[in-house]
């Protein structure tokens, strides 16, 4: 974790009892929760947690378990359960609404547990998500329940074709009124598509921001 950030770490309790790590950046009323990929922490969206924090934006990123500074367990399994523990920590700081995101399981995570929050959801962003992560996280059942602007992102050529065609299974099945799905160029998966991708990466890392900043626009 960054040295300047870590007076803002935390520690989460899910409902199952499991300890993560997080951060929470600046404050208010419009949440966003950043849920990473898979084998990656909470650095994977520090840039972009610090970036709408200082858009006015309450960030809660959590680390999942079995991943950085998060408690160890013998079954990575139930990891919608941390999804659910970001929300929870995102009502305890006196957020009313959320922007959900989410990379790889990171995604889909997120949109399960942003189904049936109590928090007013304004938008959903998945990133090389998955249909299905685990017994809890089934994105495409999330998506029929949330009508709100929704961005879908993947490469081609990740784990050869097979991440697009999930991700094109909840395009489909998305009732949002408007929805978008970007297909990039390459191979990358998650945020790798904006740590690693030069220009490229960084006009996505723009593009996702700004969908958040419009997103609340619309909701309002």
């Amino acid at each position: 974790m960054p040295k300047d950030l870590r007076n803002k770490a935390t520690t989460l309790t899910t409902s199952d009892g499991v300890h993560l790590s997080a951060l929470v950046l600046g404050d208010g009323p419009d949440g966003v929760l950043l849920d990473h990929e898979q084998g990656y922490s909470i650095c994977s969206f520090v840039d972009i947690g610090r970036q709408l924090a200082e858009r006015g934006y309450h960030v809660v990123i959590p680390e999942y378990r079995n991943h950085g500074a998060s408690e160890k367990l013998a079954e990575n399994v139930h990891i919608d359960r941390d999804a659910r523990a970001g929300l929870a920590e995102l009502r305890r700081v006196g957020a009313k609404r959320v922007f959900l995101a989410g990379a790889s399981c990171g995604g889909t995570t997120a949109a399960a547990a942003g189904a049936d929050t109590s928090l007013r959801v304004v938008g959903l962003l998945m990133m090389s998500s998955p249909a299905r992560c685990g017994p809890g996280a089934d994105s495409v059942v999330a998506v029929k329940k949330l009508s709100v602007p929704t961005l879908l992102v993947a490469s081609p050529g990740d784990m050869q074709g097979n991440v697009e065609k999930e991700v094109r299974e909840v395009y489909a099945a998305s009732v949002a009124r408007k929805k978008e799905l970007v297909i990039r160029k390459g191979e990358r998966h998650g945020t790798d598509m904006i740590k690693k991708e030069g220009k490229s990466g960084a006009a996505l890392q723009d593009q996702v921001i700004k969908f958040v900043v419009d997103s609340y626009s619309a909701a309002r």
